[in-house]
């Protein structure tokens, strides 16, 4: 069994960020970067608002320089997912191996409590590694409509980020998913560079807040189809239209064939936090909260840990004394790069100082 001062749960630009600056730390971080590395921007074409690559990069290029300069100061990366952990005591405990017949998709389709389920087998072995500190980075999934076309064109007009991707779609015909804020949101950042947005929601009104509905339904740039739902992604090299389907009251549903340059699926994240459940503390959601949560669970633990100069504590540990957590996992709100990139560096320069304090 190896053991390790740091192991980090994640990739993405917060885990190679913290990789970054623990191995430059002389922590000789462990990081586990899962079957599938690189987080969300490995279904990412250009990148265009990451500061210093002025030309743009493409996501995967991205995360690959992020995870090389990892490498080169000394993180060691291991292709594997981490299956259960055991936060109880130092040093903490984690996992890769999976019950028979089980394999990494049986992990991801699983809920919390399947998961408990789970890792109470896998812990009768083994762990693969005990670690005196843990950095959550483990990212968040976009939830996808599950229709036909819509992975095949991810990245090829087929978007889960406005805020991201607008700017590509300058004078285009586009579409967005969704009835939250976060589609509002979207909606109104395409705005400033479509040709037009239409909004499909599956209801007769939006659930978002009364202001962003209103900048949306008086917006002249956009039109709503209500009631309605995407059935199928269309196109070759990228994609070039939609189906929709529309159920009016008491009538049947009808199916159109619309044009599109562009769908933006705007209908929620899910935090990959399954393995934490009874662990950390983690909000409705399932975000994992640190005392720099920006909700109300976030600010009462963080008043917990004030220090005698008014200042918090390590504001990216969690509930759990020496695991802390950045990125998306914990991001509720900007879910950006170079956000997750900041809390990748935040984390591991807390995980270094609360190091040093417990050994003096």
């Amino acid at each position: 069994m190896e053991k390790t001062n740091v192991a980090i749960i994640g990739s993405g630009p917060s885990g190679y960020t913290a990789g970054v600056y623990t191995s430059r730390a002389n922590l000789a971080p462990v990081l586990f970067a899962g079957q599938k590395s690189g987080g969300q921007l490995m279904w990412t074409t250009e990148v265009e608002n990451y500061p210093g690559f002025k030309d743009g990069i493409t996501g995967p290029q991205l995360m690959s320089e992020m995870r090389a300069q990892a490498e080169r100061f000394g993180t060691k990366i291991i292709d594997q997912f981490i299956t259960a952990v055991d936060f109880s005591q130092r040093p903490f405990k984690l996992w890769t191996t999976y019950p028979a017949g089980k394999t990494g998709e049986d992990f991801e389709r699983a809920t919390p409590e399947q998961w408990q389920q789970l890792q109470a087998e896998i812990k009768q072995s083994q762990p693969a590694i005990e670690a005196e500190a843990v950095i959550i980075t483990t990212g968040a999934s976009s939830i996808m409509l599950g229709v036909p076309g819509e992975l095949e064109f991810l990245g090829r007009g087929v978007s889960t980020c406005a805020v991201c991707d607008a700017a590509f779609y300058r004078d285009k015909d586009t579409y967005v998913v969704g009835g939250g804020d976060s589609a509002m949101e979207d909606t109104l950042a395409l705005t400033k560079f479509a040709k037009s947005v239409t909004v499909i929601h599956r209801r007769d009104a939006f659930k978002a807040s009364k202001i962003m509905q209103d900048r949306v339904l008086n917006h002249p740039k956009v039109k709503v189809i209500w009631n309605s739902s995407v059935t199928e992604v269309m196109g070759d090299k990228k994609i070039t239209g939609i189906k929709v389907q529309t159920q009016e009251q008491n009538s049947r549903p009808h199916v159109q064939d619309l044009s599109a340059d562009g769908l933006f699926i705007a209908i929620g994240h899910r935090p990959m936090s399954s393995v934490f459940a009874g662990q950390i503390e983690l909000d409705s959601h399932g975000y994992v909260i640190t005392r720099q949560s920006y909700t109300q669970q976030g600010i009462d633990w963080a008043k917990q840990a004030i220090d005698e100069k008014g200042f918090i504590r390590f504001p990216t540990m969690t509930t759990v004394e020496g695991v802390f957590a950045g990125g998306d996992v914990v991001d509720i709100r900007y879910r950006q790069a170079i956000t997750a990139a900041g809390q990748g560096c935040m984390a591991a320069l807390d995980a270094e100082r609360w190091l040093e304090a417990v050994a003096s």
